[in-house]
């Protein structure tokens, strides 16, 4: 499926992406940040699809009958944990190569997963409706966040869970998330992030609201250098940040 003309993506940022695509899975390559953090971030994602829709996560297949988008998908990270819970999902993606790696990497894996090279206009404008909508790590890329956030939520039946994830923008989160992970670590390629285009929490909050859905959380995933490890944060929502809204 190619991308549709009317879209918030943003060609540079994709760029970037396509570069990095055979990557998505090397524990220690280019996405070694997100390997990392992926526990944590399931453990928010399974939690809070859990608790909207009523499910047990220690059932066998406990999100069977759930229909879950994987907006930027990459190369999987998210979609296949999300078969394994027994959704269908449909994991989308703006940069073209990360498609092939996805596809490859599910079917060695023994998944059934509908990846499409697309955007969230095109699925919306398409009349696609999930259950749920995983946008993590991509808000911060786009042209156009409020538009972006419409789509999202333009995709989402009522009383579906929207799950957002972003950085926050301040003189910590570019000490750590560009200064640290490009430049001292090297885990990211110069320039994967724009500082000027990371949203603060109310800003994303207020985004949500004017797309139409209704933020009902949002927690913090703070990083341990002397432990190496990532933990979900009531409070600390400094650098790298998780939200949950509603569309009533």
């Amino acid at each position: 499926m190619s991308v549709e003309p009317r879209t918030t993506v943003d060609a540079n940022e994709i760029a970037k992406f396509e570069a990095m695509a055979a990557e998505w899975w090397d524990l220690e390559g280019k996405f070694k940040p997100l390997h990392m953090m992926n526990p944590v971030r399931l453990s928010y994602i399974t939690d809070q699809i859990a608790a909207e829709f009523g499910r047990d996560l220690k059932a066998d297949k406990p999100f069977a009958g759930l229909r879950i988008l994987d907006i930027g998908c990459g190369g999987g990270l998210l979609c296949e944990p999300m078969a394994r819970l027994g959704a269908t999902i449909v994991g989308a993606d703006a940069a073209e190569r990360n498609i092939p790696v996805a596809r490859i990497h599910a079917e060695q894996s023994g998944l059934d997963i509908d990846y499409r090279h697309t955007t969230a206009e095109a699925l919306a404008e398409a009349g696609e409706q999930f259950d749920v909508v995983l946008n993590m790590e991509v808000v911060e890329h786009v042209a156009d966040p409020l538009a972006y956030l419409t789509a999202c939520q333009q995709l989402l039946k009522s009383g579906g869970l929207h799950l957002c994830s972003t950085i926050n923008r301040n003189p910590k989160s570019f000490a750590m998330a560009i200064v640290g992970a490009e430049y001292v670590m090297r885990w990211l390629p110069k320039g994967t992030h724009e500082w000027n285009k990371f949203i603060t929490p109310d800003e994303l909050f207020d985004l949500m609201r004017r797309a139409g859905l209704d933020p009902v959380d949002r927690k913090g995933y703070v990083f341990n250098p002397v432990l190496w490890t990532w933990r979900i944060s009531e409070k600390d929502l400094s650098v790298n940040y998780v939200t949950a809204a509603i569309k009533r």
